[in-house]
């Protein structure tokens, strides 16, 4: 009872493609494909940032953050008066 056999993969399948529709499911392999290599290229480059942050222990110099000026001034936003409902 501990695993699963042939029969209740082929179940599971089949109630895949019924519930997804066949010319769904190349799409939703295609994009679980690319969110896997993504996954996969960030955890590596997260440990070797990890390994170079270990080999030099010394920060590095930060810059200053620049802020940016508006490119327009704010207008005001002004309220129009709210009209009395008509009794009929």
């Amino acid at each position: 009872m501990g695993s699963l056999s042939i029969w209740h993969w082929l179940i599971i399948a089949a109630l895949f493609v019924m519930f997804f529709g066949a010319k769904r499911m190349p799409d939703a392999a295609r994009s679980l494909g690319r969110s896997l290599r993504i996954f996969k290229s960030e955890v590596s480059q997260m440990q070797s940032e990890s390994g170079d942050a270990s080999a030099s222990p010394a920060p590095a110099k930060q810059q200053p953050v620049q802020e940016l000026a508006p490119a327009q001034p704010q207008q005001p936003i002004v309220a129009e008066p709210h009209a009395e409902p008509k009794s009929v």
